[in-house]
C-alpha cells in the first residue's frame, strides 16, 4: 500500500486503505472513546480516529494517536474529569441532605440537566459527525487532504495547537460547572421550579423567541468585539479560529475564557432578563447545543435539525454561512449572530458564504438576494470601544432592580 507521507522517524504517515470503510468507521464515536483509547494499541484499528480524516484516508503518528487533543473524547483525564464532576453532584444530590434552593427546581434536577445536556452533546457529534462523513454532497467546504500530508487535522490545526486545546477544554469544563452549580445557589429562581399553572403555548413559544433574540444580541457583540479588538482576538478568540474547516467537535474548541463570556451574555443574562418557565428553560439549552453543534458541523443540509426549525425565522442562517466565516480567518469578521441572523442584518455584517456552490436548496431568500460571498466597508460599529460597549451594558443591565429581581418576581419569589 502507497505511503503518501513519511517522517524519517517512522512517528507518522498517511495511507490509504485498500478495503472499503465501512459505516461506523467514517467517524469516531465521542460515546466510546474513553474505552476505545488503549496505550500502545495501534490506531491502524479505528481508522476514523484521526478527526477529519475523509473517507478513506487513515493518518497515523503522534498527532493521532496519542488522542489528547480530542474535547472530552479522547482525552481520558478529561472524560474522567467530566464524569467525576456530574457523577459527584448526581451522588450529593441524592446522598447527602437536601439542599435545594427555594423557588428554584432540586439539586437532583439541576444533576439530571447538566448530565443531560452532555449526553445530548455527544450524541448529537455523534451523529452530525456520521453526516459528514457519510454525505461528502452535503459538505461545506472541499477536502483537505493536505493538511494530513502536513501533520495537521482537517481542520487546520497543528499539534501545538491541538495541545493549547486540550488545557483550555479542561479549564472550559472547570469553570462551566463551577458557574453552573453556583448560579443554583446565587440566584434563588434562575433554574425555575415548577408552576401549577404554566402560560398559554403561544405566550410561551413568543418568550422564547424572545429570549434567544436577547442572548442572541449580547453574543452578537460579544463574538464582534472579539474579532475587531486586537488584544481580545490575539490572546482568545484566535484559539477557536485556530479550526478553518470546522467539525462539530470543535464547538466548544476555545480559549476558556471565550467560553465563559458566551455563557454569561448568552443563556445567564437572557434568562435574568427574560425568564423563562421550566420546560421552556430546558427546551432553550438543548436547542442551542444542537444549534452550535451544527453550525461547526461541515455540512449544510436538511438534517441540521435546528437550522431547519429556525429556516422560518426573518433573516435566518444555516451552517454554510458559520462556515464561511471560519473560512476566511482573521478577514472573517462578518456573520456573528449565534441564532436567528437578525443582528448580522440589522449591523450589516451578513454574508452569504458558499450556499448556491453546495446545495441551492439550503440558500435562503436573503442568500439569492444578496448574491455576495465577503468583504464589507468598515464602520464605526468596528471601532473597539463601540464594539465593547453593547457588551457592558447588557452584562451591567442585570445589576439593576430590573435584573436579578426580575428572576425573583417572576417566580412571585
Amino acid at each position: 500500500m502507497a505511503v503518501q507521507s513519511k517522517e524519517a522517524s517512522g512517528a507518522y504517515t498517511l495511507e490509504y486503505p485498500s478495503e472499503r470503510l465501512s459505516f461506523r468507521e467514517h467517524f469516531s464515536s465521542l460515546l466510546l472513546r474513553l474505552a476505545n483509547d488503549v496505550p500502545g494499541k495501534s490506531p491502524q484499528t479505528s481508522p476514523a480516529t484521526w478527526a477529519g480524516s475523509p473517507p478513506g484516508k487513515v493518518a497515523h503518528g503522534p498527532i493521532d494517536g496519542s488522542a489528547r487533543w480530542r474535547r472530552r473524547s479522547g482525552d481520558r483525564g478529561l472524560t474522567l474529569l467530566e464524569l467525576g464532576s456530574l457523577g459527584s453532584l448526581a451522588a450529593a444530590a441524592c446522598l447527602l441532605p437536601q439542599k435545594d434552593v427555594q423557588g428554584s427546581w432540586t439539586l437532583k434536577e439541576l444533576a439530571a440537566f447538566l448530565c443531560t445536556k452532555a449526553v445530548v452533546t455527544r450524541i448529537y457529534n455523534t451523529y452530525l459527525e456520521a453526516i459528514f462523513f457519510s454525505f461528502p454532497q452535503f459538505r461545506t467546504q472541499p477536502s483537505r487532504e493536505h493538511a494530513l500530508k502536513n501533520k495537521k487535522d482537517l481542520c487546520g490545526r497543528d499539534m501545538k495547537e491541538l495541545e493549547t486545546i486540550i488545557c483550555h477544554d479542561r479549564l472550559t469544563l472547570i469553570s462551566q460547572f463551577a458557574f453552573n452549580v453556583g448560579l443554583y445557589y446565587a440566584i434563588p429562581g434562575y433554574y425555575p421550579a415548577a408552576q401549577a399553572v404554566v402560560a398559554p403555548l403561544h405566550e410561551r413559544v413568543l418568550r422564547v423567541v424572545g429570549n434567544h433574540y436577547l442572548m442572541s444580541f449580547g453574543m452578537y457583540w460579544m463574538h464582534r468585539a472579539l474579532h475587531v479588538v486586537p488584544f481580545l482576538w490575539d490572546k482568545i478568540h484566535s484559539y477557536h479560529h485556530w479550526a478553518k474547516h470546522p467539525l462539530s467537535r470543535n464547538t466548544y474548541d476555545d480559549h476558556w475564557l471565550d467560553n465563559m463570556g458566551n455563557a454569561v451574555v448568552g443563556h445567564f443574562c437572557a434568562q435574568v432578563l427574560l425568564p423563562l418557565d421550566r420546560g421552556s428553560f430546558w427546551f432553550s439549552h438543548i436547542f442551542r447545543i444542537l444549534e452550535s453543534l451544527e453550525k461547526h458541523s461541515g455540512v449544510s443540509c436538511g438534517f441540521n435539525l435546528a437550522h431547519q426549525l429556525q429556516r422560518c425565522l426573518p433573516f435566518a442562517q444555516m451552517p454554510h454561512h458559520h462556515d464561511w466565516h471560519h473560512e476566511g480567518h482573521k478577514g472573517s469578521n462578518y456573520t456573528f449572530t449565534s441564532m436567528g441572523g437578525l443582528w448580522d442584518c440589522v449591523f450589516g455584517t451578513r454574508k452569504v458564504g458558499r450556499a448556491e456552490e453546495i446545495l441551492a436548496s439550503q440558500a435562503t431568500y436573503r442568500d439569492r438576494k444578496q448574491g455576495k460571498k465577503a468583504g464589507r466597508a468598515k464602520t464605526l460599529l468596528d471601532n473597539p470601544l463601540v464594539a465593547l460597549t453593547p457588551v457592558l451594558s447588557v452584562t451591567l443591565s442585570i445589576r439593576k432592580s430590573s435584573g436579578v429581581h426580575s428572576v425573583l418576581s417572576f417566580w412571585r419569589i
